[in-house]
């Protein structure tokens, strides 16, 4: 497989010849390579400030009382974008290095050097809020540890194919949204996070987890990776009912074994919906009834809820997403919409 990269200037498309690429038509600016999944090509964008400069598009960054530029990140209580004093990017290395504050309401954020906390509570001193069972589950650092060295090698006994395969099916539906940033919900331990950031088909990854102990897990299986050492991955802790993004900005959402442990999954879609741009799209994997965990209730009455296809497909109609699309395996269920 050849690799054409055209020596024009800023704007030049740089394309894969392999239809299959996820660097396939990706426009790059001021020289930045292009990343390409089979010949290893890589897309560095470390001096983006804002999300129009690292999809290629006009930037609108603009300076406001000495702080930074604006950008993909926002508020998580005006959902207005934040703005930064610090090393422009969206990478560990510049968010580690640079203060968030919300131009309305003025908040301040800052990372905690594994990851950028943008709850609504971050920086509580006094109030305290106890969340469901289920989201205290993976909030426990014994469950971290573990999660990547067997809990989740048992998802293959209800159908899950593993995560390379679910990665190459995520693809074929994320498609349409190569060349933009795709935001990680529920990333766990990264091990989605790490995966869509070596496949080069995206410009960035958000990791976004509500569990500071999987931030953190993830956060090391990332440096330990030398392939991403480079690579356009931020981590922030939000709440997936309060995404930290305006209205329409990401390209694509993509939320791996997820969708059963959020406490309200109507409002974690419609949420989804609301950040996504018009035509951005949603994929996420999950469990139908009959799981792995027959021990449990199977619907509505547990913190881990598992789905018949009907309500999944309904869920994401109520929430305004359309083409809703599936693949099924046992109990595992692959499903793509997207915004219209």
């Amino acid at each position: 497989m050849a690799i054409a990269l055209s020596s024009v200037g800023a704007g030049a498309v740089r394309r894969c010849e392999d239809s299959h690429c996820g660097a396939h038509g990706i426009r790059s600016r001021n020289g930045a390579r292009v990343s390409c999944a089979v010949g290893k090509v890589r897309f560095l964008a470390l001096g983006a400030a804002s999300i129009d400069q690292l999809e290629g598009g006009n930037s609108s960054a603009k300076a406001d009382g000495g702080l930074g530029t604006k950008e993909l990140l926002a508020c998580p209580i005006c959902f207005d974008a934040l703005l930064r004093k610090g090393p422009p990017g969206i990478n560990q290395f510049a968010i580690a290095k640079s203060g968030f504050q919300c131009s309305t309401c003025k908040r301040s954020f800052s990372s905690r050097n594994e990851y950028l906390d943008l709850t609504v509570t971050s920086g509580a001193k006094d109030y305290v809020e106890v969340p469901p069972t289920g989201t205290e589950l993976f909030r426990n650092p014994l469950v971290s540890l573990i999660y990547e060295r067997g809990w989740r090698q048992n998802f293959e006994r209800s159908g899950f194919p593993g995560p390379d395969e679910e990665l190459k099916m995520a693809l074929e539906y994320l498609r349409p949204a190569f060349g933009g940033v795709i935001v990680d919900v529920s990333c766990g331990s990264g091990l989605f996070t790490r995966r869509l950031a070596k496949c080069g088909s995206f410009a960035a990854v958000i990791a976004l987890d509500f569990s500071e102990s999987m931030l953190r897990q993830c956060a090391e299986f990332v440096k330990q990776d030398k392939s991403l050492r480079t690579a356009d991955i931020a981590l922030v802790r939000a709440d997936v009912i309060r995404l930290p993004f305006a209205s329409g900005t990401v390209s694509a959402i993509h939320a791996g074994a997820a969708l059963h442990c959020w406490p309200s999954p109507s409002s974690a879609v419609a949420e989804i919906c609301r950040v996504l741009k018009p035509g951005g799209v949603f994929v996420a994997t999950t469990f139908l009834s009959n799981s792995i965990f027959p021990f449990l209730p199977q619907r509505r009455s547990s913190s881990l809820r598992y789905w018949t296809e009907k309500e999944l497909e309904e869920l994401c109609k109520l929430c305004g997403l359309v083409d809703y699309q599936k693949k099924i395996k046992g109990n595992f269920i692959m499903l793509t919409a997207r915004k219209q």
